[in-house]
């Protein structure tokens, strides 16, 4: 594990920890109360499988959010990052996005690039304060209920 400095988390002591397979009821957990579609569990334990980057954000007592990104040749794709919703807007997603993109540049990546819900204003104001430019758009990319699916918006970032 990894410390992370306190200055961005304010209230929280944690570190870094690979994400795991014993890890997932408590990925599920937050996965299942922060999206309207999470994620399956099948889908992280195929990514771990698929041997991507998983990290964890984590204090003693709880898992505070995550990470999953798949490594291309000189990019590195996000493929989920996620706040437990309690712990929103204490700078928790900006430690995060700053942990993958020191391992991205460890990898040797040159850029991140992501998709993001076109309605997800929040996220989107958290990706462009880390420096993601808006490159393209993804039309029915995510599903969206009963209704039409939901574009998503392609960003990325130069490393």
């Amino acid at each position: 594990m990894s410390a992370v400095p306190d200055a961005p988390l304010q209230n929280y002591r944690a570190e870094f920890a690979p994400m795991t397979a014993n890890a997932l009821d408590a990925v599920m957990a937050i996965e299942q109360a922060a999206y309207a579609y999470p994620w399956t569990r099948g889908n992280f334990a195929d990514s771990l499988r698929a041997g991507y980057e998983g990290r964890l954000l984590r204090t003693s007592e709880r898992l505070l959010g995550y990470y999953m990104a798949m490594k291309g040749v000189d990019e590195v794709h996000l493929l989920n990052i996620t706040v437990a919703p309690d712990c929103q807007g204490q700078g928790l997603g900006a430690c995060l996005l700053e942990s993958l993109a020191a391992w991205s540049l460890a990898q040797g990546a040159q850029w991140l690039w992501l998709e993001v819900r076109a309605s997800n204003e929040g996220a989107q104001r958290l990706y462009q304060r880390q420096g993601f430019r808006r490159v393209g758009l993804r039309k029915g990319y995510y599903p969206a209920g009963p209704g039409p699916r939901e574009d998503a918006i392609v960003m990325s970032r130069p490393l």
